[in-house]
């Protein structure tokens, strides 16, 4: 990983530190399920953390799960204004009164408590992913599991050092269709695979100006920035808007897009980390206060395939009828999300069949990915999720390397004919259509209009590091806010 020295926490520090901002005594230990296979009938006690956007969808899941012997007894938040509907949920669903706190680490201390399940902003996922192996703690992490590559690998190692079941909130692993689609692809059967393609066409408005004020009083404003940089309250952070903040998210395709990252990576064979990546975009169509891409372009060099990924944040047509979704160019024709074209057809036509080598458990999508989750803490084998933080973490870091890309690149005169991309027919197509897209959606003179062309990276796979550049590699990590530091290892 980085080879810039950071301090992290030993656990004399971590346990002093928790104690003295949450008046804690967390020390690290098990809970009562720690390295046991759980009998059906034994309660499974949950602590969500994050309760607005998708954190109302983990308390409804597992509220749902009570004759599974699933409870959830702690809600966690910064913001007490998401305590009232959750708790009311939970109560409704299975008669339970959680407990209120702002604190993850008082949950921790509870040794009753077996699993954490984190919606919260993308910049907490890794650390508190991390916090709750150490505490014994198995867990559930919306996607990205990180905000950036080092601390996605350092959450691994803690899963696989304090035997921990660590499930990655990309559900479509969970999806038994999307499942049959990649052994289709990797059955040979219609040919190589070509390029795999990743679309997030998700309109995004503008989100406008918001000046700095005092954080509100139901806001423990400190405690939400947690990991990142200390910095003056403003309207579009929270609940939702943090996502196009450098800081806090890591723009829309590392919000959206991880899911359909995560398919296009999932069809390439034995795909960890590419041999390169370059990116260029912008944000287009207003000027706001927002940091990241809403357009990008990401091209990701796997050898015999490329992975390219296209993020559209304005109102655009979809690609062979995908808008949030996947493209797979074969040699006999394309997959389109589940739909197979043969080539030179624009008739659909049945996949072939093929034997599955794994069946996912507890039937398909979003309920069946908790349910998986649930049955792996019972089973305490790591190889029955779908979606292992390692999966998770790949996945992840393809987001950061495309941001790092972008963000270390420059502004030039948009062209469709960029030099970066010269010799790779697929990635100039892929321009030509995002500028068409530019000019007949969004009503941009591209004449007028600039482009960000982003570094290209040369990427080490095996030690995840960034090949002479190092900028790049700053990126690979941040500078953490004390005591919310994310140690160089588990």
């Amino acid at each position: 990983m980085s080879t810039t020295p950071r301090p992290g926490l030993n656990r004399r520090e971590f346990v002093k530190q928790s104690a003295l901002l949450a008046g804690s005594t967390f020390a690290i230990g098990g809970t009562k399920s720690s390295g046991n296979i759980l009998g059906a009938n034994e309660s499974i006690r949950i602590a969500c953390a994050g309760l607005n956007g998708r954190g109302a969808s983990h308390v409804g899941a597992y509220a749902g799960m009570k004759s599974k012997g699933v409870e959830v007894t702690y809600l966690v938040d910064p913001d007490s204004r998401t305590f009232a509907a959750r708790a009311k949920t939970i109560k409704e669903q299975s008669g339970v009164t959680p407990k209120e706190i702002a604190d993850i680490r008082e949950a921790l201390d509870d040794k009753n408590v077996d699993a954490v399940s984190i919606a919260t902003p993308n910049h907490w996922h890794a650390l508190m992913t991390i916090w709750s192996c150490q505490a014994g703690k198995d867990v559930y992490v919306e996607k990205p599991c990180s905000h950036n590559v080092h601390e996605g690998r350092v959450a691994v190692e803690a899963a696989r050092k304090f035997n921990r079941i660590v499930q990655h909130g990309t559900q479509n692993r969970s999806n038994p269709e999307k499942a049959k689609v990649m052994e289709v692809i990797k059955s040979g059967q219609l040919g190589k695979l070509l390029i795999s393609r990743g679309l997030c066409y998700k309109n995004r408005n503008s989100i406008g100006m918001k000046q700095t004020k005092a954080p509100p009083s139901v806001l423990d404003f400190n405690l939400w920035m947690g990991p990142a940089a200390e910095q003056p309250y403003h309207d579009n952070l929270v609940p939702y808007n943090w996502h196009w903040f450098w800081d806090f998210g890591n723009g829309d395709i590392g919000n959206q897009g991880v899911h359909e990252m995560d398919l296009a990576r999932w069809a390439i064979p034995g795909a960890t980390l590419p041999k390169s990546v370059l990116s260029v975009g912008g944000r287009f169509g207003y000027k706001d206060q927002g940091q990241t891409a809403n357009t990008q372009i990401a091209i990701f060099d796997y050898g015999d395939t490329q992975l390219i990924f296209e993020t559209r944040g304005r109102p655009t047509k979809p690609f062979h009828t995908q808008g949030v979704g996947n493209v797979y160019h074969l040699e006999a024709g394309i997959i389109a999300g589940t739909t197979f074209y043969p080539k030179g057809s624009t008739e659909a036509a049945p996949l072939p069949k093929v034997e599955s080598s794994r069946g996912p458990s507890e039937g398909g999508g979003d309920n069946g990915h908790f349910g998986n989750f649930i049955s792996a803490i019972r089973s305490r084998k790591q190889t029955d999720l779908n979606a292992d933080i390692l999966e998770g973490h790949y996945s992840s870091a393809l987001c950061h390397l495309a941001n790092i890309s972008y963000r270390l690149g420059s502004e030039a005169p948009f062209t469709t004919k960029l030099p970066a991309f010269e010799g790779n027919a697929a990635a100039l197509e892929t321009l030509e259509r995002t500028a068409e897209h530019l000019k007949d959606d969004v009503k941009l003179d591209l004449a007028q209009t600039e482009l960000r062309v982003g570094r290209r990276l040369t990427v080490d796979a095996g030690n995840e590091t960034i090949m002479g550049d190092k900028d790049a590699e700053a990126l690979l990590t941040r500078n953490y806010r004390k005591p919310f530091t994310v140690p160089d290892v588990a």
